[in-house]
């Protein structure tokens, strides 16, 4: 079982960055696939960024390739997501879940598949 806590949200202006990191406060994130999710007032939760256990193989929603990077340090117990360029659209709660690995490489986007969720972090994107 695993305990994750998500740090980082807060205001920042438009097309400035921000750096969210989720600790695991129990357990070990090894063999985990962890992922990124938000949710923005008024809509339903949705996929930003996952990345296998391995940490060589990250997964990115279309809409924010190349704005939105994915790490992990499994040796910290740690999973970072780096966001640059934000946006006003990138205003929600964000969310570090974990889902049992099944293979080195795989993901998934799919927030069923992920068993274990944090608390979340604010994230304020103002112009």
């Amino acid at each position: 079982q695993v305990q994750l806590v998500e740090s980082g949200g807060r205001l920042v202006q438009a097309g400035g960055s921000l750096r969210l990191s989720c600790a695991a406060s129990r357990g070990s994130i090894t063999n985990y696939v962890m992922g990124w999710f938000r949710q923005a007032p008024g809509k339903e939760r949705e996929f930003v960024a996952a990345i296998s256990w391995s940490g060589d193989n990250p997964g990115y929603a279309d809409s924010l390739k190349g704005r939105y990077t994915i790490s992990r340090d499994n040796a910290k117990n740690m999973v970072y997501l780096q966001m640059d360029s934000l946006q006003l659209e990138d205003t929600a709660v964000y969310t570090c879940a974990a889902a049992r690995a099944q293979s080195r490489s795989g993901w998934s986007p799919m927030s069923y598949d992920y068993a274990y969720w944090g608390q979340g972090t604010q994230v304020t994107v103002s112009s």
